[in-house]
């Protein structure tokens, strides 16, 4: 009830079996009678100005994410409990911080300055830290558990804290196994009967006896560098001489590998415990620290020009992690000293960097279709990642416009999002058109190829749908036209009807 002296006291309700139910309260409530799965009526009995907030999972969840984001400037492992909860997977991480203890506290301090009461506990299993986290009153000085003893640790435990459903834990404790070290020995076949398998694997998970797998909520990166900092740093100057570095350190062990950068992510965690984070990407395996680092100065300079909402930096970052997340194979390659090969690398790299400063969606190339229908043909796909747009251009096979040979274009190269229909005369019903009206405007035809007649693909939009005729047209102002006919005149509609599909340059 601290932080609140003035305010009357409030109460989290929500409807459990059709009741409106207390599900969390302020600290304190207890001594005036308030508990948790209490009737909202009962509450209000016993205080009349008893404020209600209506809980709220998705805020709660928003909430739990962005802790779990934060938590990653311990182990990139960090996993959502099946509860209010988060697991973090710290194998290999302790020693960074002074050891288990000292990482420990390191968390609760810093949560506690943001303003969050929590328990922690560290075990070998995941159920076990689950477990004295939540319902270790008695070890409130041992929250970290060695190897030997979690099983000792969880014998005076109610069976609660092995994750059940509520209904198994009271229907357990009516028949007297109120704690973990009742069942621990039971026999099995006869729990598993009575109870389900579920509880003999609980309780398997939380003793060590079955891995129990976790889902980190971030996929794991493949190659990690990292700066921590004494004193948070807030100018982007600094910024950018941390991430040099880092891409530096990085470099190395990609080349080891023989790996190139496909998507790699800063991420920036702020003091008072949020965290930015921008993610680039390459076309192709990237493998040259002055090109990932243009990279991220594209998206530096993305925030102030108001392509992105821009972050704040706060009181300062005191972490800074750069994450390789995808990569493929690169082999060394020497160049040619008596052959220009740079245009590809060059394409390819003023690609990357619109893409990073305007978003990889807004620069797209089209690539082919296996389809005869026009709208069905060339698709846009994003070039960063099908890397068809420019991949010629990677091999130095740069054409030469004398090389190429003359094109007869019969077709526009750009069409319209869909078809638009048209107003049309024609001197017969299933000949070429002589006059046409589109969004308003009259045009007169003066010049007419065609038809090009384009069947349906019946397997797609079923044998009922139309065949098209189309039109190359030029009107009397040079202006020149893709339309076509849909339907056979008295062969598929006895009142076909006129569409524009695109323009001709």
């Amino acid at each position: 009830m601290s932080g609140r002296p003035e305010a009357p006291p409030f109460v989290i309700i929500d409807t459990v079996k059709n009741a409106l139910r207390v599900t969390a309260h302020e600290e304190g409530m207890e001594r005036h009678g308030i508990a948790r799965d209490q009737n909202l009526s009962d509450a209000r009995a016993i205080i009349p100005a008893l404020e209600c907030v209506q809980h709220d999972a998705a805020a709660d969840h928003a909430l739990l994410c962005s802790l779990a984001r934060w938590c990653e400037r311990y182990t990139p492992l960090v996993a959502l409990s099946a509860g209010s909860g988060l697991f973090l997977d710290i194998t290999g991480c302790a020693h960074l911080f002074g050891g288990e203890a000292s990482l420990l506290a390191d968390v609760e301090t810093r949560l506690a300055a943001q303003g969050f009461r929590t328990s922690t506990a560290i075990a070998d299993t995941a159920g076990a830290a689950w477990a004295v986290a939540w319902y270790g009153i008695g070890h409130k000085k041992q929250r970290v558990i060695p190897a030997d003893e979690h099983a000792a640790a969880l014998e005076p435990l109610p069976v609660s804290a092995l994750r059940l459903p509520r209904e198994t834990a009271a229907e357990l404790i009516k028949l007297g196994l109120a704690t973990i070290g009742s069942i621990a020995e039971l026999p099995r076949a006869p729990l598993a009967a009575r109870f389900g398998a579920h509880l003999l694997r609980q309780l398997d998970h939380a003793l060590g006896r079955e891995d129990e797998v976790l889902s980190p909520m971030q996929p794991v990166a493949e190659l990690v560098c990292e700066k921590r900092f004494a004193d948070p740093i807030i100018d982007e100057e600094t910024i950018r001489q941390v991430l040099a570095r880092l891409i530096g350190n990085a470099i190395p062990m990609l080349e080891r590998r023989g790996l190139g950068m496909r998507q790699c992510t800063l991420r920036l965690f702020r003091a008072d415990g949020d965290v930015a984070s921008l993610t680039v990407q390459s076309g192709s395996p990237l493998r040259d620290a002055g090109r990932m680092a243009a990279l991220f100065h594209e998206r530096l300079a993305a925030l102030h020009d108001g392509s992105e909402a821009e972050w704040d930096a706060g009181f300062g970052f005191d972490l800074i992690r750069l994450s390789i997340e995808k990569t493929e194979p690169l082999a060394a390659h020497q160049h040619d000293m008596m052959v220009n090969g740079s245009t590809g690398d060059e394409i390819g790299h003023l690609v990357d960097r619109l893409s990073a400063r305007l978003g990889a969606e807004r620069i797209q190339v089209i690539g082919d279709h296996d389809s005869h229908v026009p709208e069905r043909r060339s698709i846009f796909s994003a070039a960063i990642r099908s890397g068809a747009g420019y991949s010629g251009f990677r091999e130095g096979a740069l054409a030469l416009a004398a090389d190429i040979p003359p094109i007869h274009v019969t077709r526009p190269l750009l069409l319209l999002a869909r078809p638009e229909l048209l107003e049309v005369i024609a001197e017969v019903p299933d000949g070429p058109p002589s006059r046409f009206r589109w969004r308003r405007v009259p045009y007169k035809v003066h010049r007419c190829e065609g038809p090009e007649r384009i069947a349906c693909e019946w397997w797609k939009d079923g044998r009922g749908y139309h065949t098209r005729d189309y039109y190359r047209v030029e009107d009397e102002a040079g202006y020149r036209f893709w339309l076509f006919r849909h339907g056979l005149y008295e062969r598929e509609t006895n009142a076909p009807k006129w569409f524009m599909h695109g323009l001709f340059a």
